[in-house]
């Protein structure tokens, strides 16, 4: 057995090889020289277990076409395009909402060159990198202040330890959501130092809940906009506007945490209150995401009264939690997109993709269902069904989005085994699986993606049918 060990080439050979792909010739040489390392070593566990036997194994010939696949997939990086044909629009575990190309062009500027990100070009002197949103963020939304931090979360902290830390906070106990990666409203409280005062029960709570619960240890009224489930049936909440007046009758101000927060309404999601309707039925306080149904980065943002969102701009933690120069600059195209709301529904991918007419969706999935037919070569049935789509995010749960699916029923392998095949091609393709058929939605995929879509299945198909 000794020989066989002998025969594998050397390590400085196999580099020498490798670095003639031009595939490879920007990967740094350190990592090349782990995965060779890698590789010989998995031969050499081959060579001890017995299943490889002969020198002619090992042979360069043999030997190094199986080496540049081993190094191409170890190459590839973590983090990486997805295809998404899930129809779940703002899919949190997909990165959730894609940047407009004014956006993206924004954050290349300023991952490119210095920016004015905390410098005043009018006095020469240290500026506020929130002064290249807040004007905007207070003329969609008619707040007299603005801020934003790294996710909504955040904000809601930052608000309540600022505003409320060691008092009591009043919140309806229907409205105790838990977040994605169960995080939850009580324990974000609690971290924020405030203490919670829960009123009501789950499906009912009345205006007397709150107004008998405060006491000289109030801070504030919250709300939080249930966008990730509902109860229905036999309901009632406080409405912001009764909420506003108790506030002023007992000095307590109101903070709204709206989780997906809207600017431009939306075709199909009319009941969904928009930021600016909350600032106007008196919220002192809104936090929202930027990065759901706003459709721009990840983001917390906080509008109000200019006394609360100061005193917040104030806080030692809002360090901890400010954005950076591309976060900053996404958000800012992507505000000066929504002062059009016709033009922010056409040009940012998350709106487009929930407004997008249920009568192109049907002649998008009829176009990429050909072009399967074809490009499968009967190796699957493909067919179109009509369904729903999600807006996602932790946003209108109970909201189906019209849509139409491009079905594959495999023909020589399971459904399941399809799926997880298609995880491994490049760029990996991520969809449903409904009633025993690979399912694509034709809202999350765009015309340009078909290709790759059918690259991504027929190489799927080839591989668990060998």
């Amino acid at each position: 057995m000794s020989h066989l060990y002998r025969c594998l080439p050397s390590v400085d050979r196999a580099l020498e090889w490798l670095c003639r792909e031009p595939e490879l010739c920007t990967v740094p040489r350190p990592m090349l020289k782990d995965l060779v390392n890698t590789f010989f070593s998995l031969r050499r566990r081959e060579i001890a277990s017995g299943r490889i036997q002969s020198t002619a194994q090992l042979a360069e010939d043999v030997l190094f076409p199986a080496l540049l696949a081993f190094v191409l997939a170890g190459v590839v990086p973590r983090f990486r395009r997805v295809l998404n044909a899930t129809g779940v629009v703002v899919h949190t575990n997909l990165g959730r909402s894609l940047l407009a190309d004014a956006a993206v062009r924004a954050v290349n500027q300023a991952c490119c060159h210095y920016s004015n990100l905390e410098f005043d070009l009018e006095s020469g002197r240290r500026g506020s990198r929130y002064s290249h949103v807040e004007s905007l963020l207070c003329r969609l939304t008619g707040a007299e202040a603005a801020l934003v931090v790294n996710n909504n979360a955040a904000a809601v902290l930052l608000a309540l330890e600022t505003l409320v830390s060691g008092r009591e906070v009043i919140i309806s106990r229907g409205q105790l959501v838990e977040i994605g990666g169960s995080f939850r409203i009580p324990d974000v409280m609690a971290k924020s130092g405030a203490v919670l005062r829960e009123v009501g029960a789950t499906n009912r709570t009345h205006l007397f809940d709150y107004e008998q619960a405060i006491t000289e240890q109030t801070g504030a009224l919250l709300r939080v906009h249930t966008s990730n489930f509902r109860i229905v049936g036999f309901t009632k909440q406080v409405s912001l506007q009764e909420l506003r007046k108790l506030g002023d009758e007992y000095g307590l101000p109101v903070i709204e945490d709206l989780g997906s927060g809207a600017l431009v309404r939306l075709p199909g999601l009319e009941e969904e209150p928009l930021v600016s309707e909350v600032i106007r039925d008196g919220a002192d306080v809104v936090t929202f995401s930027g990065d759901k149904v706003l459709g721009g980065p990840q983001a917390g943002i906080i509008v109000g009264r200019t006394e609360y969102v100061e005193r917040i701009k104030r806080n030692p933690m809002n360090r901890a939690m400010r954005i950076d120069k591309m976060t900053l600059a996404a958000l800012e195209a992507t505000l000066r997109l929504s002062l059009d709301p016709e033009r922010a529904t056409n040009e940012v991918p998350t709106l487009r993709m929930i407004a997008t007419p249920f009568e192109t969706l049907k002649s998008r999935a009829g176009r990429l269902a050909r072009l399967l037919r074809t490009e499968l070569k009967g190796r699957g049935e493909v067919s179109t069904r009509r369904a729903e789509s999600l807006v996602g995010g932790g946003a209108h749960p109970e909201r189906g989005l019209p849509t139409v699916l491009v079905e594959v029923a495999p023909l020589e392998c399971g459904v399941e085994a399809l799926r997880d095949a298609l995880l491994q091609v490049t760029p990996p393709l991520v969809g449903r699986v409904e009633h025993g058929l690979f399912c694509l939605d034709s809202r999350t995929l765009v015309a340009e993606e078909f290709p790759l879509v059918a690259s991504a299945l027929r190489n799927a198909l080839a591989s668990v049918e060998q």
